[in-house]
C-alpha cells in the first residue's frame, strides 16, 4: 500500500522531472564533471523534497530549483578544493555528450527554459570557468549564460546587487584571460558543415593509416593537446603529434586505430579503438574532442575510454576485416 508520504514524493518528482535536463547542464557548467553533475542533480531533488513546505510559489518552480542547485554546487565546490594543473589544465574535466544536450526539455513550453548554446558548453569555456571561484562562477553563469537580472541573481545567492555586480566584473575578467581568442571558424561564404565533415574524414583516414605527417598538416601551428585527468599541455602542432608518435602512434606494434565519429560539448569528437597485431577485436582507446578554427584543428582534448558508455559507445567492437 502506498503511503501518503510516498505519494507526495512521487507527485513532487513528477513536477521536478521536466527540469532535470537543464539542471544537469547547469551543474555540469559549475563543476566541469558529468558524473558530479548527476550527483548534484540528485542532491538538488533531495533538498527540494526536504524543503518542499518552504516553497510558497512567490517565485517560479524553475527559479526555486535553480536556487537549490546553484547553492548545492557552491557547497560542493567549497568542500572539494581542487588544484588546477601547472599549465592551467582542469584535470577533472569530463566531456558532455551532445545527445544529452539535444534531448528536448520537458519544460520547453516554459519561456524561461534554458538553451544550450555552443559558446557556453564547449570545453574551452568549461576550462576557463573552472578558474573562477565558486560564487563568482555562479554569478557569471546566472547572469551571462542564463540571462538572470542582477536583482534575481542577488536574491538567489542571498547577497546584494552591488556584490553581484562586483563578482560579475571579476569573473568576466578571468574569462577574458582564460578563453582562447575568438576567431571565425570558416572563411566567409563557405559551408562550415561540409568543410568540417571533409576535415573530419581526413582526420579519421590519417589516424587509421597511422600517418603522423598528414595529421600535422591538419593542425594549426599553435595547436594544443591535453588529456585529462593526466597533467600536461602540449603546444604547437609538431609537439602535439610528436607526443602521439612517442606514445607509439604509427608503429606496427601499437596496432591499427579505427574511429567512430560522435559529438561532445557542441564539438566534433572521434572515438578511437585500437586493434592489436594478430587480433580481430577493436578495444576502446580514447575519445578526442576537437576544436576547429579557420578550417584547421586548433585543439585536441583526449579523454580515456571510460567515458565511452556515456556516449553510448561500446568498449569493444569488431575490428576491420584485415587489421594491419
Amino acid at each position: 500500500m502506498t503511503t501518503p508520504a510516498a505519494h507526495n514524493q512521487a507527485a513532487l518528482s513528477e513536477q521536478l522531472d521536466p527540469y532535470r535536463r537543464e539542471l544537469h547542464v547547469h551543474c555540469y557548467r559549475m563543476l566541469g564533471s558529468l558524473h558530479e553533475a548527476e550527483d548534484l542533480v540528485q542532491e538538488t531533488f533531495l533538498r527540494a523534497w526536504r524543503a518542499r513546505d518552504s516553497f510558497e510559489g512567490r517565485s517560479s518552480l524553475r527559479s526555486w530549483l535553480y536556487r537549490i542547485a546553484t547553492n548545492a554546487c557552491v557547497d560542493a565546490l567549497q568542500r572539494r578544493s581542487r588544484k588546477i594543473g601547472a599549465e592551467g589544465e582542469v584535470l577533472w574535466l569530463e566531456p558532455y555528450p551532445d545527445e544529452l544536450l539535444d534531448e528536448p526539455a520537458a519544460a520547453a513550453d516554459d519561456p524561461e527554459s534554458a538553451v544550450v548554446d555552443k559558446e557556453t558548453i564547449e570545453l574551452a569555456f568549461l576550462v576557463a570557468i573552472q578558474h573562477v571561484p565558486p560564487r563568482p562562477r555562479a554569478v557569471l553563469i546566472l547572469r551571462d549564460v542564463l540571462g538572470w537580472s542582477a536583482k534575481e541573481t542577488a536574491a538567489l545567492l542571498g547577497t546584494s546587487v552591488a556584490t553581484v555586480t562586483s563578482a560579475l566584473q571579476r569573473a568576466r575578467a578571468t574569462m577574458r584571460r582564460r578563453l582562447p581568442e575568438r576567431r571565425l571558424e570558416w572563411a566567409p561564404g563557405g559551408d562550415p558543415g561540409e568543410r568540417e565533415r571533409l576535415l573530419l574524414d581526413r582526420y579519421v583516414e590519417a589516424t587509421g593509416r597511422g600517418d603522423a605527417s598528414a595529421l600535422v598538416e591538419m593542425l594549426t601551428e599553435d595547436a594544443r593537446f591535453s588529456m585529462p585527468p593526466e597533467p600536461g599541455v602540449w603546444v604547437g602542432r609538431d609537439a602535439v603529434v610528436g607526443s602521439w608518435v612517442e606514445g607509439g602512434f604509427g608503429s606496427p606494434e601499437f596496432g591499427q586505430i579505427v574511429c567512430s565519429l560522435t559529438r561532445a560539448n557542441r564539438q566534433p569528437a572521434v572515438a578511437n579503438y585500437v586493434v592489436k597485431p594478430g587480433e580481430r577485436v577493436a578495444r576502446g582507446l580514447a575519445l578526442d574532442v576537437l576544436r576547429i578554427e579557420r578550417g584547421a584543428i586548433a585543439e585536441v582534448v583526449t579523454f580515456p575510454e571510460d567515458v565511452f558508455p556515456a556516449f553510448g559507445l561500446p568498449l569493444r567492437r569488431r575490428g576491420p576485416a584485415r587489421a594491419r
